[in-house]
């Protein structure tokens, strides 16, 4: 029974990366012709759905830590899609928003989950609890 029990982590661990490196191959076509990487298509979701937002926000929404987002953010200013700077109220902070440039990719950036949600070949049910799921195995006492 112990062996049982340690191979279903194990294969519940390759499931679990097989399926993240699938959806995360599967938006490449779609984002290189917006200029963005998958995780910086990500930070430009949550800028879409509310901006401004502080490095520390965007860093708790989207579960990375400072060394994470910081260079992407760089990057994401560089190409001109979002805009960083300290908060007058508290130097400490520094405000993200997208620029125009990079409000203009709304319309395609928001296409991009219908068609990943087709290449799923799931229903709407099954992704939703797939992705509850999914929240409660990385967030499980939330």
């Amino acid at each position: 029974m112990k062996r049982l029990n340690n191979r279903l982590g194990v294969e519940v661990s390759f499931a679990l990366y097989g399926a993240a490196s699938r959806v995360i191959r599967a938006h490449k076509p779609f984002l290189e012709p917006l200029g963005l990487t998958f995780p910086q298509y990500l930070v430009v979701l949550e800028l879409l759905d509310e901006a401004p937002l502080t490095v520390g926000e965007l860093g708790l929404r989207l579960g990375m830590d400072t060394g994470t987002i910081t260079p992407l953010l760089k990057r994401l200013q560089t190409s001109g899609k979002i805009t960083r700077i300290r908060d007058q109220h508290d130097e400490r902070r520094v405000l993200v928003e997208l620029t125009a440039e990079g409000k203009v990719l709304e319309n395609e950036i928001r296409q991009v989950n219908g068609k990943i949600k087709s290449a799923c070949q799931l229903s709407e049910s099954d992704l939703l609890d797939l992705r509850d799921k999914l929240k409660a195995l990385a967030h499980p006492a939330e």
